[in-house]
């Protein structure tokens, strides 16, 4: 097998750009889940559900303009990213209660983390977790789906 390496730096320069973007969509959804969950009171569903629409916005704005970018049909694009979005969202909700409710995780003691204490630990340990189940599986789907680009080097239709 023959790795082209123009390709492989292609390949290489697009995902550090996805996990830059995949860095910031994770501080959005973070920081709005801790917000919302630890300092307003609201569910830890709410909450998750309010962080990742503010982190898809952003996902697919940079990732169709600075990562992939395609300058397919935008229409088409951003109902195959949301779909996307969704499938992966259930993914990082199951992953979610499996752990919180399935393992227990939901009763962590605050103090888990000896050097960041924190009110609902359990909660906000599981929505780190579950987020990287999210992030990987939504990158596969966007590369392969979304902005998918043929063989030949075409974005896909």
């Amino acid at each position: 097998m023959n790795i082209d390496k123009a390709e492989a730096r292609q390949t290489g320069i697009q995902l550090l750009k996805y996990g830059v973007i995949g860095v910031l969509n994770t501080l959005i959804t973070l920081v709005t889940f801790y917000l919302l969950n630890t300092k307003l009171g609201l569910s830890y569903g709410i909450s998750n559900i309010a962080g990742y629409v503010l982190g898809v916005i952003n996902s697919f704005l940079w990732n169709r303009n600075w990562v992939f970018k395609t300058r397919n049909d935008f229409k088409r694009e951003l109902l195959l990213f949301v779909c996307g979005f969704f499938l992966c969202l259930l993914l990082q909700l199951c992953v979610s209660w499996i752990l919180l409710e399935g393992l227990g995780w939901k009763s962590l003691p605050d103090d888990i983390i000896p050097f960041f204490p924190m009110q609902k630990a359990g909660q906000n340990i599981v929505m780190l977790i579950a987020m990287v189940a999210y992030t990987l599986a939504n990158y596969v789907y966007n590369r392969t789906v979304t902005f998918r680009v043929d063989p030949k080097g075409t974005p896909g239709k």
